[in-house]
């Protein structure tokens, strides 16, 4: 059976580690169970935002997919940081432009409100009692809007007595560890990922 294969581009070095893990278990839970996922391509966000930023690191991860009689399909996953910006006003900016670029492959761009760490406080009473965070710990309110610091939340959460929330160390054990549904309930912007992976895998199997 040809593999449905997913390409990607994220900005910082945890997301290339964590992302994976992420599509695979959303994979697993479509009954996806042949996903082939690349090596995600880190690109600065500053330098994905400008002008022929996203154009061309999407047409380089596009190049990477196989044909489209060799594969089962998939397509180009872009995950950046909103940071400050309006998700719902740079995300479909940036989609036009990265579609633009390869209108050939289908292409899914999402933003998580303000950054990655925002989908870990939607979810964080699944993560209570593991990886240095206490018992009871429960998700703030509003994740994908407040605390402003989610990394500081992570950190503050763990206490004096465990390591400060590093990405590149913690992204990847709190993504496998945290509860998906529980995200996705809590956080549009992590519900919008799961459907736009939901339709990158279909377009994979219906290509079959």
């Amino acid at each position: 059976m040809t593999p449905v294969v997913i390409a990607s581009v994220v900005e910082g070095d945890g997301e290339v580690k964590a992302l994976p893990k992420l599509l695979h278990r959303i994979a697993d839970e479509l009954g996806v169970w042949d996903l082939r996922v690349l090596k995600p391509m880190r690109v600065p966000r500053s330098q994905l935002v400008r002008t022929g930023g996203i154009e061309g690191a999407v047409l380089q991860q596009a190049a990477l997919m196989p044909r489209s009689s060799d594969s089962g399909g998939g397509g180009v996953l872009v995950l950046l940081d909103a940071d400050d910006d309006c998700p719902a006003a740079l995300g479909p900016e940036l989609l036009a432009r990265a579609q633009q670029a390869r209108a050939d492959v289908p292409v899914s761009v999402v933003l998580p409100c303000r950054e990655y760490e925002s989908w870990f406080l939607a979810a964080a009473s699944s993560l209570a009692g593991v990886h240095g965070f206490p018992d009871g710990m429960a998700c703030p309110e509003s994740p994908d809007e407040k605390p402003r610091d989610a990394k500081g939340w992570l950190t503050h959460q763990r206490g004096t007595q465990h390591p400060r929330y590093k990405p590149v160390i913690d992204q990847a054990p709190l993504t496998s560890a945290m509860d998906l549904s529980l995200a996705r309930a809590n956080s549009p912007s992590f519900d919008k990922l799961y459907r736009d992976v939901s339709r990158l895998l279909a377009a994979g199997t219906e290509s079959r």
